[in-house]
């Protein structure tokens, strides 16, 4: 398949920064991407390095030594988290005023874990995040929704096929990718932090909570929830504080970012039982609230949830071009206002509140609320706010 908006992207950046960092979880479709770059985009040869390949780190072993005998404009370093010491490397042939090369450096962490690392190149790369399949990319909102949008768990032949996959990939990253990032983590004690957390999707977070279930300190979970956010795994949104009187929450909320990997966690495998779970108003929040995040991010970074302690709440915050939209997202046929939804109006002094359900009718409850479907919102979002 082809991803137009992050193939664009790519060249947005190089026409800035002479490296550029593409990232996202494993089995993703960077690799791919990247080709697809270089042959549509990029129209010329590019010298490729896995770093999952032994041949390649033998390569590297003297990595100005090769890349000085690398011919091409383009090299392509795939797995960068795995050494992290090519960031000093990349800046000092970057800052060379003679230096013509351009790299694109593919990583299965986020900037936070390569942090320490990637601070080097400051000023001279940019940041691309490749998420799963999105909705504005694909048709089949309700397959994406059980299945997830890894491609071959979205592209998988049957809904049995693409379970068996996700079990498969959530193996691999807690007995292998894990290990390969520097963390010693017993996979079983891991696995069972990962699959409490599911059962907190959509929730404010209680580390001392999850710790106590699971019989592990505080900071244990707090570790083990950075390691997740850090591999793209979940979602951690950030309160918003207005100055008013109310007493307003001020913990974190969670989210699952691949509603696939939430239902092999949970043991969830057909339309059927996600459906009939109690926790499906939540799904659906979670879906809808990760489409509308990753179609306005390559707008804005501004994204919180509001809630006080009276139980007035605003499921998602988006600053856009110095307006305030807020987001609801409604498991409905036909959603209807709420007094939380008039509090969050007039106490965060919204321009528009919008509601997503899963309907295929927009229409206006009033001046300021409107209900919209999805599909319809991630394609042409623009005409709605």
């Amino acid at each position: 398949m082809k991803r137009e908006r992050y193939l664009k992207e790519i060249e947005r950046n190089f026409e800035v920064h002479a490296v550029c960092a593409l990232l996202g979880p494993r089995q993703v479709g960077k690799t791919t991407l990247a080709r697809m770059y270089i042959e549509e985009l990029f129209l010329g040869e590019a010298t490729f390095f896995d770093l999952e390949n032994e041949r390649d780190l033998v390569r590297l072993e003297n990595p100005y030594l090769t890349f000085s005998l690398v011919t091409t404009k383009l090299i392509v370093i795939d797995e960068i988290q795995l050494r992290p010491d090519l960031f000093k490397v990349l800046r000092v042939i970057v800052d060379d005023p003679k230096n013509k090369t351009q790299f694109l450096i593919l990583g299965s962490a986020s900037r936070d874990l390569l942090n320490q690392s990637s601070e080097t190149l400051a000023g001279r790369i940019g940041y691309i995040e490749l998420p799963p399949f999105s909705l504005f990319e694909i048709d089949g909102t309700d397959t994406l929704w059980l299945r997830g949008g890894f491609p071959k768990s979205y592209l998988a032949k049957t809904d049995d096929a693409s379970y068996l996959w996700r079990q498969n990939y959530i193996r691999t990253f807690l007995e292998r990718d894990i290990p390969q990032l520097g963390f010693s983590i017993p996979p079983a004690q891991m696995r069972r932090v990962w699959t409490m957390l599911a059962h907190y999707h959509g929730q404010t977070i209680n580390y001392s909570e999850i710790g106590k279930s699971l019989m592990l300190s505080e900071a244990i979970i707090k570790k083990y929830i950075d390691i997740l956010l850090g591999t793209f795994m979940i979602r951690v949104l950030s309160p918003w504080f207005e100055n008013i009187s109310k007493r307003q929450v001020k913990s974190p909320k969670l989210y699952f970012r691949d509603t696939g990997i939430l239902y092999t966690l949970l043991g969830i495998n057909n339309k059927e039982q996600r459906d009939t779970h109690p926790k499906l108003g939540a799904f659906w929040e979670g879906f809808a609230l990760e489409e509308i995040i990753r179609i306005m991010s390559f707008q804005t970074d501004d994204f919180f949830f509001w809630a006080t302690q009276a139980h007035a709440e605003l499921d998602l915050l988006v600053m856009y071009n110095g307006k305030r939209y807020g987001f609801e997202f409604k498991y409905s046929d036909a959603p209807k206002t709420t007094k939380s939804m008039h509090s969050a109006l007039v106490d965060l002094a919204l321009d528009k509140l919008i509601i997503i359900y899963p309907g295929d009718q927009n229409y206006a409850l009033t001046e300021k609320i409107i209900v919209c479907c999805l599909d319809d919102y991630v394609n042409k979002y623009e005409s709605f706010l």
